[in-house]
């Protein structure tokens, strides 16, 4: 006996509500929490001043500070962390209730309780799985993007470095925002 993988399909596909839903968490509330990090708290220039000088000193710099533009992503970055494992619960919040949607649907397995509940634990087990991996996939890919930063953004003036990071973040959560439904949706 196979789960009734049209009642899944349709769930997902929007043909009922769910594909919808798991759009939803990625298209709508990941980039208005995004909206919602201290970037500018944390980017201001007496915090850029003061994460510089505790990183690099007071020396004037030839070039850019590097530990102070390394821990002003690091720092800005990390916001990140709350609003991508809460997008990576919601997606699996919702395909847990749609497994548990088609499982309840499939006419077949309400004649058999025992096996109707042995399929439910193993079609819960799955993206408990997946959820995990998704949540590593997405730490790795803040962690890849705070640990180089292109030459393009580094610059030496000191006023700029606000700036300069803010760009750099910027440009980070729109990659994040396209890259973790990839992420997760490559682990489901």
């Amino acid at each position: 006996m196979i789960l009734d993988k049209m009642s899944l399909n349709e769930h997902l596909d929007g043909g009922r509500p769910g594909g919808d839903k798991i759009y939803s968490v990625f298209d709508h509330q990941l980039p208005a929490a995004l909206k919602k990090l201290p970037f500018d708290r944390h980017l201001s220039q007496s915090n850029v001043r003061k994460v510089i000088s505790e990183a690099d000193g007071y020396q004037p710099h030839l070039i850019a500070p590097e530990q102070g533009y390394k821990r002003l992503i690091e720092g800005s970055l990390g916001y990140l962390k709350g609003p991508a494992d809460a997008s990576v619960d919601a997606a699996h919040f919702v395909l847990k209730e749609l497994v548990r949607k088609s499982i309840a649907e499939t006419e077949e397995l309400k004649r058999f309780p025992s096996l109707q509940s042995d399929i439910a634990a193993a079609a819960n087990d799955a993206p408990e799985r997946f959820r995990d991996e998704s949540r590593r996939t997405v730490s790795r890919l803040v962690e890849m993007e705070s640990s180089y930063l292109t030459t393009r953004y580094t610059d030496n003036h000191l006023w700029r470095i606000g700036t300069n990071v803010s760009g750099y973040v910027t440009m980070v959560c729109d990659t994040t925002k396209n890259t973790l439904p990839k992420a997760v949706s490559s682990r489901g």
